[in-house]
């Protein structure tokens, strides 16, 4: 079972842009809080910071 988190970055006020990460040693998942129950991204870990970057890059300033 995996053990979810919210993300720090979750949107002001009750964080109603929140994402949840979930970590193991072969993976981390990512999912809207919103709706647990539809797909999940999941990552090899060594591909979740570079997945990071290119979302900060692409982010409106």
């Amino acid at each position: 079972m995996e053990n979810w988190r919210k993300s720090s970055y979750s949107g002001p006020g009750d964080g109603n842009e929140c994402v949840e990460i979930a970590n193991s040693p072969t993976h981390v998942a990512v999912r809207d809080s919103k709706t647990p129950a539809r797909a999940t991204l999941t990552f090899p870990p060594e591909a979740f910071a570079p997945f990071l970057e290119d979302l900060k890059a692409d982010a409106p300033r």
